[in-house]
């Protein structure tokens, strides 16, 4: 029987990224350690600066750690295809897992691959379109597999929050509205991913998937619109996707589109969003100085 610990709970963050660094001042307030690893030294401020405690993967230190752990979370992307934390650690968090009463996996919404801006729920069918997906769909199954964890799956749309989104392309100049018609992307705000991690975290049930997105999916040249417009500064140039000078993997993101319901989390875990969509969500990164 899996149990909570009672003595200096343990979060061990594998992949100590946005997400991560996000939910950690919650969890410490909570009382609980909170360590991230990371596989270079250099990362280690930015660890530190989100009140959680670095630590190097491939350690003896990190091995060790395992064994005090109660939540685990992983943001580690895979790696030609392979989940590097089951790789490395699977059998460490499978020898622990009698104390380990909570895992999470963050996903995304590639799983799903292109329903033609049709929605999609976690009972859709998976059907990626790119490797970036297939591989993620690999990985779900290996933390998902012989429930060896109490693992919980977050198939995250795009994230943005503080420091991270439009307001900093349009700053920077890097902003363009790039049309594809009908394409929609789904995105969630970063705080509403942590309120929904940490509602997951309260009401555990194991082997559970869940969307996060917000409610309303929408084109990515609106955003942007609606950015500079907060911003009062000039409209992003409009480019056509067939003449869009865009890298590999953004282009992969354009191959897809889709609607993704978040229905969910608000039935299942009690998750009210406090950011329903990019236009309120926005709004208050311009308050905050975004």
């Amino acid at each position: 029987m899996r149990k909570k610990l009672e003595v200096d709970p343990t979060f061990l963050s594998f992949g100590h990224g946005y997400t991560a660094q996000a939910l950690t001042p919650y969890l410490i307030d909570k009382g609980w350690r909170v360590f991230g690893t990371s596989r270079s030294k250099n990362n280690f401020p930015d660890i530190e600066r989100s009140g959680a405690i670095p630590i190097l993967w491939g350690s003896d230190e990190l091995k060790s750690l395992i064994k005090e752990t109660a939540l685990v979370l992983s943001s580690v992307s895979p790696q030609n295809g392979i989940d590097p934390v089951i790789q490395m650690y699977g059998e460490d968090l499978k020898k622990n897992s009698s104390q380990i009463f909570w895992a999470g996996y963050l996903s995304t919404i590639g799983v799903y691959g292109d329903t033609k801006g049709e929605w999609v729920d976690e009972s859709s069918p998976l059907k990626p379109s790119t490797d970036r997906g297939i591989a993620r769909v690999t990985a779900e199954e290996k933390w998902l597999e012989d429930n060896f964890l109490p693992t919980h799956i977050f198939r995250l749309g795009g994230i943005y929050g503080p420091n991270r989104g439009p307001f900093q392309k349009v700053l920077q100049g890097r902003a363009v509205k790039i049309i594809k018609p009908g394409q929609v992307f789904s995105r969630m705000h970063i705080h509403d991913i942590v309120q929904t991690l940490l509602a997951s975290i309260s009401r555990p049930k194991p082997h559970s998937i869940y969307n996060l997105c917000d409610d309303k999916p929408a084109p990515p040249q609106d955003v942007l619109s609606y950015a500079a417009k907060l911003l009062s500064l000039d409209q992003p140039p409009i480019v056509r996707f067939e003449d869009a000078d865009l890298s590999e993997m953004a282009r992969s993101f354009y191959s897809e589109n889709k609607r993704v319901s978040n229905q969910l989390i608000k039935s299942e875990l009690g998750v009210e969003l406090t950011y329903p969509d990019y236009k309120v969500g926005l709004e208050n990164l311009l308050e905050d100085g975004y």
